[in-house]
């Protein structure tokens, strides 16, 4: 498998585009300059295109990956309502869905043959929106707005527009501040990590009655951690073994197994890394992970190892200024 890595800093307003080599190993492809600073990103289902959020002229970026060695060229880029926080698509690659946590809202952008073409849809009142994650069965959009403590539910229409599901939201505990998500890859679960008391959320897609319930809140912070707390990014392996989440005032990722129905988390370790991850992903073997630093201005990548999900260092390496995202894509064989 061929794979290269992405990583956005957005204070040098670059890409940097990388191989990963079967052995953990990556090598400098391309440095891409960006016309603004440069944040959320996320590759297409069909793998043909990075979409880049950018600012402070808020806008989508559209980049052509070239299918040899994964290096980009720009190809389009729309209007955005609000500053770009985080951004992903439906399953079938016909929309764009961008959260924005300045304007409480999320966006949704309509693609054609797979570029950016206008807005069509934006949902206001969500303060502090830091994410929208579509399910698995590309039918329910789940937004965080991290300052109310809810995660809204909405049914994205043929159109793109969005109507709000029954219910129309699921609530943490008071300042929780809900942030980013995965969805398990083979069970109805999905995980939420609380940017503002250091916990993850584990969501029953469905209950016995067809509802959708929190069923476990676990700490993802050591016992003897007394800073603020301040959790960022969270991934999943893609058997669903394993769960990862970051927290940026102690510089460590939290490493949680997964049980085999995907309904309970037990934190198996603590790994220290570079300083404040704003972002780390996984590689689609599910072999390694790689965090950056955005204060350290450097990247890591460690290998996956044992039952327990364990973090070993493979290297690091230096990038722009202020990384803080971090997307894979795999190539055609």
């Amino acid at each position: 498998m061929k794979q290269t890595v992405y990583i956005a800093s957005p204070e040098s307003q670059q890409i940097h585009v990388w191989s990963l080599s079967q052995q953990g190993e990556l090598a400098l492809r391309q440095v891409v300059d960006v016309p603004g600073q440069v944040q959320p990103m996320v590759v297409s289902p069909d793998k043909r295109y990075l979409y880049v959020g950018v600012r402070p002229a808020f806008r989508v970026l559209a980049w052509r990956i070239a299918p040899e060695d994964g290096t980009l060229t720009l190809a389009a880029e729309s209007a955005l309502p609000g500053s770009p926080t985080h951004i992903s698509t439906d399953r079938d690659g016909r929309f764009l869905f961008v959260s924005s946590y300045n304007a409480g809202s999320v966006s949704v952008t309509r693609l054609e043959e797979g570029l950016p073409v206008g807005v069509v849809e934006v949902v206001e009142g969500l303060e502090g929106c830091h994410s929208a994650n579509i399910s698995p069965d590309n039918r329910t959009l789940w937004v965080p707005a991290l300052k109310q403590d809810r995660i809204c539910l909405f049914t994205p229409g043929e159109d793109g527009t969005l109507r709000a599901r029954t219910p129309a939201e699921v609530t943490t505990v008071e300042g929780a501040g809900p942030r980013h998500m995965v969805f398990h890859p083979n069970q109805p679960f999905a995980y939420c990590v609380n940017e503002l008391n250091g916990s993850v959320d584990v969501w029953a897609l469905r209950d016995a009655h067809g509802h959708i319930e929190r069923v476990q809140t676990l700490d993802m912070m050591p016992a003897d951690f007394a800073d603020t707390r301040w959790a960022a990014d969270i991934h999943i392996t893609p058997d669903g073994r394993h769960l990862y989440a970051c927290d940026r005032t102690a510089s460590l990722i939290t490493l949680f197994s997964v049980s085999e129905d995907g309904s309970v988390l037990s934190v198996e370790g603590f790994q220290p890394t570079e300083t404040q991850p704003r972002g780390f992903n996984i590689d689609h073997s599910g072999k390694y992970l790689i965090a950056t630093g955005q204060k350290s201005h450097h990247i890591a990548v460690y290998e996956i190892t044992g039952a327990q999900g364990l973090l070993s260092e493979k290297g690091r390496y230096a990038v722009g200024q202020g990384p803080m995202w971090v997307t894979i894509n795999a190539l055609p064989d």
